[in-house]
């Protein structure tokens, strides 16, 4: 019986092409080739990543202790590097390295570096480019300096890993970086769209692109269609580095828009690798980058998100389209997927359908707002008209300069003030006809119906003079603790715990009786 054998994937041949005839890869284990040509940025990442488990020599090593509280504030924005431990990291140079250092835009990859002399493995929590050249940030164990120190001595040799997880996420960042210089690429040729910046995200959100104005839904599906008819080609990435001058390595000249914004970054100030290292997109885009690549576009089936972020700065706007592809774009999808399918069981219908049953659910729901609103109008005229009588008689019999009351509701909606000031108004537009142009003062609170010690009630306080007005506010606020201002005839607080009858509505009172004296 036949059996199929499936063969790993390799690098292909032409995939990294050294263009200078002076440039050679270091073969001394006691040079530290420099960022531009390390394994990581030569060889593709096959699934098994056999190769990439590659003997070394290490060649310096320094433990840092970080300061305190040096951490990066977190945004939208951020490259995505893992948080370091607040403890001593141990900074180790290779010779060659198969974890690619933060840059170009693409996050830190995560790994393992093992000492062949004891087969003991320490974990890379990430690696960044210090000057030309990769520096490793190890994780010490059990704080133990000097046997780090010890363990990677210079000359010792190390085999270095990225593991499944570094696997998976070097695989997502490779497949969003390439997948964005396909997109920069047709924005540019195809609509005259340059790109300003982008952002790898934390996986496996949406990575976006900055663009100096907004796009059309057309432009959108044109961009895409023309960017999968690519990939469905299989156009080849391949890698082509040649030696930096002196004088292109200090250049920092960075192309512009007409209007003067800068278009991409130029190198880094402290870059002295000496690569100059472009990405070539077979018929399609030549971009200088650091970062890791796919050799081939043929897999990257790419979807944007059909609209722009506008986004308003001091003297410009601009917008960013997001976009998925690889790893990303299958996890969006299940996602996706996964919730239309909630949505439909809680519709009670087939997923089809979603859309206009939800667009029925919207207007159903508008239109029982609007009779919520009409039944609460007239309930809150009904208890105006309850209040202003009952103050009215009693104004009467006890001979009192003003007609005030409070009154307290048990309210579970989701905005109580609303409805008190709904009572409040119909109060104002009553109070001529039921107290015969007599001053009056109210308050008026409301709670809901289960309370705890964090429960918030709502207290507002309405009368036909200012001043009364402001020192029934002043005082419940020193009486009670109300949080609260307001100005008029009009004053509203919040009021944090469990309300009692017997004791706030008596300290209301009380205030009340002290305004009519």
């Amino acid at each position: 019986m036949a059996t199929a054998i499936l063969l790993q994937p390799t690098t292909p041949l032409d995939y990294h092409r050294i263009i200078s005839p002076d440039l050679v890869i270091p073969s001394d284990p006691q040079i530290s080739i420099p960022v531009g040509i390390i394994a990581c940025q030569r060889k593709y990442t096959d699934p098994n990543w056999s190769f990439l488990r590659q003997t070394n020599e290490a060649e310096l090593c320094t433990v840092v202790q970080p300061p305190p509280g040096d951490k990066k504030k977190s945004g939208k924005k951020a490259v995505s590097a893992p948080v370091l431990p607040e403890e001593p990291i141990l900074h180790v140079q290779l010779h060659d390295t198969v974890i690619f250092p933060e840059g170009g835009g693409q996050p830190t990859d995560i790994g393992t570096v093992t000492i062949k002399a004891d087969g003991s493995s320490w974990q890379v929590l990430q690696a960044k480019r210090h000057g030309g050249h990769a520096v490793h940030y190890i994780r010490l164990k059990d704080g133990d300096v000097e046997a780090a120190v010890r363990a990677f001595s210079p000359g010792a040799e190390v085999t270095v890993a990225l593991g499944d997880e570094g696997y998976e996420r070097r695989y997502d960042h490779m497949s969003m970086h390439t997948s964005q210089h396909l997109l920069s690429a047709l924005l540019e040729t195809r609509l005259n769209i340059p790109t300003l910046s982008w952002s790898l995200t934390s996986y496996p959100s949406p990575c976006y692109i900055e663009l100096p104005r907004g796009m059309s839904p057309d432009e959108i599906l044109s961009i895409q269609t023309e960017a999968n008819r690519l990939v469905f080609e299989g156009r080849k990435v391949h890698v082509e580095v040649d030696e930096l001058t002196h004088e292109q390595e200090r250049s920092n000249d960075v192309a512009k828009t007409e209007t003067g914004r800068a278009i991409g970054k130029a190198l880094p100030d402290d870059y002295r690798g000496g690569i100059k290292r472009v990405i070539v997109i077979d018929g399609v885009d030549r971009n200088p980058c650091c970062g890791t690549h796919l050799p081939s576009i043929h897999n990257l089936q790419l979807f944007l998100i059909p609209h722009t972020e506008a986004l308003s700065r001091a003297s410009t706007t601009t917008a960013r389209l997001y976009f998925l592809a690889g790893p990303r774009l299958i996890t969006y999808l299940t996602s996706t997927q996964s919730i239309v399918a909630q949505a439909a069981s809680t519709l009670s219908c087939g997923p089809p359908l979603v859309p206009e049953r939800l667009s029925q659910v919207v207007e159903e729901r508008k239109r029982a707002d609007k009779r919520v609103g009409d039944l609460e109008g007239e309930l809150a005229e009904h208890i105006a008209r309850s209040l202003l009588d009952q103050s009215s008689k009693t104004t009467q019999e006890e001979n009192t300069k003003c007609a005030a009351s409070h009154l307290h509701r048990i309210d579970d909606g989701t905005n109580a003030l609303s409805f008190l000031s709904s009572i409040a108004l119909s109060i104002a537009n009553q109070a001529g006809e039921h107290l015969g142009g007599r001053p009056y003062l109210f308050v008026l609170s409301s709670s809901p119906s289960t309370q705890t010690q964090t429960s918030s009630s709502t207290v507002l306080v309405i009368g036909s003079d200012e001043k009364s007005v402001k020192q029934v506010g002043d005082s419940l606020k020193a009486k009670l603790g109300i949080k609260g201002g307001g100005k008029g005839l009009r004053w509203s607080g919040k009021w944090t715990g469990v309300w009692k009858a017997t004791k706030e509505n008596a300290v209301i009172a009380e205030v009340l009786n002290d305004v009519q004296k």
